[in-house]
């Protein structure tokens, strides 16, 4: 067996460190900031990427899984390049050129979607590697600098390894907490880049390097010029949502409230008893029925967006007390800035997850509880479960109502799951929508979309029902009883051990509104 040992004159050998202009807190410096802005980079594509995809469970863990991807590839290439070339001319390029890619991608991932919709997880998948790859590149391209002898490779490794993990946390909760709520996401981005491209140019100037930096610059300029006038782009953009507010040119006080590209709530700030979604027409004809007319109600809604229905309860209910559960504060600003939502109007607007808000909840204080809680595309699935709705049932009163819009398309497998969840929960259960979507015209195609599903422990009227949804011409019929328990068939009820809600859900038959 041979050895191979330095020869006794090597600096290495003798513990003397080597210069390469790069000391330890620079090191620490560089390998803490880019693990920060791998999970920078990770955490604000999964918010690009959600009014196109939507927030569900595959999206998260797409981007999840080609973040690892790139931080395991690019540890693995620097380390090996870094062992044949100079690690002095890598790390400018390392971060410079990831710099500018991060500046790009908001105007890129926009453009895309909007334009070649195709192309668009390939362009994603690239935007999150490549940068993620360069930036993990770094840390074994520092520990190799900072290597003097194999005396100390251990605490070397093992100081840059605890560096590079506690930057990868302070950049995870750097952005949940701070960057996501106080600034939209295309100006985190070509913030973040722009500290890339300077990191470079002070690395250049450091160790004589690579001297690209001017040329990044500009790219970094030309990304942050480009996201002002790329399509997509939004009103407001909220901690959950990309907001926009719409003028109906056809009603002086209509309004359309547009979250992550579909039409939320339409709601006319001068008319409050103008209901212009067909969903919400059956909604209202729900409680038509089940009310006497003017009744004041003690009602929960779980969900917010536009305030349609609270204000609607509290014109034709004078006295109604409405609280809702919206987790959107950036959504409830914009009721009150831009959707004439006034203090005094019967609404109690609660910045809550709805299943907290439930919590919080005497028993049987509601007579009525509103399910309308959607996250751009996707649906809460942890408002759908038998353990939501026990709750539920729970704050209602004896004769209380629970009355949700459900969105479904295709095989309607996940508005199924939810009815029959709803059949473990409630005595009495009624579904409303389409003839063709609920089962009453087997000829036709189903075409997917909204429906509105109700449950209580007292009967419900399924003519009454019908006459009031005939009254407001919605076109829609009720399946109760026996054509309901077919419509449902085998599907299986959803609970918190098990509700895989983004599977089961089909949610874009249709973007253009509801």
């Amino acid at each position: 067996m041979a050895f191979v040992t330095e020869p006794p004159s090597s600096p290495a050998a003798q513990g003397t460190p080597r210069d390469h202009g790069l000391g330890s807190r620079t090191a620490a410096v560089l390998v803490f900031g880019s693990s920060a802005a791998v999970l920078v980079v990770e955490i604000v594509a999964l918010r690009l990427l959600a009014p196109y995809l939507g927030l569900t469970l595959e999206t998260s863990t797409m981007v999840i899984g080609i973040a690892l991807t790139a931080i395991a590839f690019g540890s693995w290439l620097g380390g090996r390049v870094a062992d044949r070339i100079d690690p002095r001319r890598l790390l400018g390029p390392s971060l410079g050129l990831s710099g500018a890619v991060v500046a790009l991608t908001p105007a890129l991932l926009r453009t895309t979607a909007e334009w070649a919709t195709a192309v668009l997880l390939p362009i994603a998948s690239l935007t999150i590697l490549v940068p993620g790859a360069l930036l993990s590149a770094v840390t074994p391209i520092v520990t190799k600098l900072r290597l003097t002898s194999l005396a100390e490779t251990g605490t070397v490794v093992g100081r840059l390894s605890g560096v590079g993990t506690v930057g990868a946390i302070v950049g995870t909760v750097l952005t949940g907490f701070v960057l996501v709520s106080r600034l939209p996401v295309s100006g985190i981005l070509i913030g973040l880049g722009t500290l890339l491209v300077v990191g470079s140019a002070l690395v250049e100037w450091r160790t004589r390097g690579w001297s690209g930096a001017p040329a990044l610059a500009l790219a970094v300029v030309a990304g942050g010029l480009a996201a002002v006038v790329v399509p997509g782009g939004c009103d407001v953009e909220t901690r959950y949502h990309c907001a926009r507010v719409v003028a109906d040119p056809d009603r002086d006080g209509g309004r359309t409230l547009v979250l992550d590209g579909l039409r939320h709530s339409y709601v006319d700030i001068e008319d409050p008893t103008f209901l212009e979604f067909t969903y919400v027409r059956a909604i209202a004809s729900v409680v038509d029925a089940a009310f006497p007319e003017g009744e004041p109600l003690a009602a929960h809604h779980l969900g917010g967006g536009g305030l349609t229905f609270p204000r609607y309860l509290a014109a034709t209910r004078p006295g109604t007390r409405s609280v809702v559960s919206e987790i959107d504060g950036g959504v409830v600003r914009i009721d009150r800035d831009r959707l004439g939502l006034r203090p005094g109007a019967g609404v109690d607007v609660r910045v809550e997850d709805g299943r907290l808000g439930l919590r919080r909840l005497d028993t049987g204080s509601r007579d009525l509880v509103v399910g309308d809680a959607f996250g751009g595309v996707s649906v809460p699935w942890h408002l759908t479960t038998v353990e939501a709705m026990t709750d539920v049932r729970r704050v209602l009163d004896e004769d209380g109502v629970y009355v949700a819009n459900l969105i479904d398309h295709g095989e309607l497998a996940f508005a199924r799951a939810e009815a029959a969840t709803l059949g473990e929960t409630f005595e009495h259960v009624a579904l409303l929508g389409r003839p063709a979507d609920i089962g009453l015209d087997p000829a036709a195609t189903p075409e997917g979309g909204n429906l509105v599903v109700l449950a209580s422990d007292r009967p419900v009227d399924p003519r009454a029902i019908q006459e009031a949804l005939d009254a407001r011409r919605t076109g829609w019929r009720v399946a109760a009883g026996d054509d309901l328990t077919s419509w449902i068939g085998d599907a299986r009820p959803l609970t918190d051990d098990h509700a895989p809600v983004d599977q089961l859900l089909q949610p874009y038959g249709s973007r253009s509104g509801r």
